[in-house]
């Protein structure tokens, strides 16, 4: 009995050794690459500005949310506005920074805020200077290089998400 206990104790061992060398012998599989980060081009031009906002703003009208619809260049810096009626006030600087964090991290604001979501490591983002953690800033691109940003506020997140995607679209049109 004692014999049977000591074999089945030595299988155990040797099993459970053999698998934590093969657990740690491996090698972890490879992260994915990250896409590559746009560069900046040059900066997006009134015209273009007004296509976007006007894209925003019949979405918003569609969607009957009343919103205020940012872009900015690829410095941060405004070059079309506009806050519907019955715009909460609030939305007209919120709108302002998420277009301002799209161009300045070249990236949508919806990048920060899923890593934020994730917790750990992705809360970092709550210290970047700058940086606005929801949804409803994008970056304006022109020949695959971001030219500016739209931001949009006055919904929810992912409302804002969808009117500032429509604003997009309408630039490249």
């Amino acid at each position: 009995m004692r014999t049977t206990r000591t074999i089945a104790s030595f299988v155990a061992a040797a099993a459970l050794a053999g698998a934590t060398g093969l657990a740690f012998g491996q090698a972890a599989p490879a992260a994915p690459a990250a896409p590559p980060v746009p560069q900046y081009g040059t900066n997006v031009n009134h015209e273009q500005a007004r296509k976007a906002l006007a894209g925003a703003i019949a979405e918003a009208r569609r969607l009957n949310l009343p919103m205020a619809v940012a872009v900015v260049d690829t410095g941060g810096n405004l070059v079309a506005f506009e806050r519907m009626d019955n715009t909460q006030f609030g939305s007209i600087g919120v709108s302002q920074d998420k277009a301002t964090s799209a161009a300045m991290f070249r990236r949508p604001t919806k990048a920060f805020q899923d890593a934020v979501a994730g917790g750990g490591a992705g809360l970092r983002v709550l210290t970047l200077r700058g940086a606005n953690a929801v949804e409803g800033g994008i970056p304006l691109m022109q020949d695959g290089r971001i030219i500016g940003a739209i931001g949009v506020s006055g919904g929810s997140a992912e409302q804002d998400g969808v009117v500032a995607a429509a604003g997009v679209a309408a630039m490249g049109r």
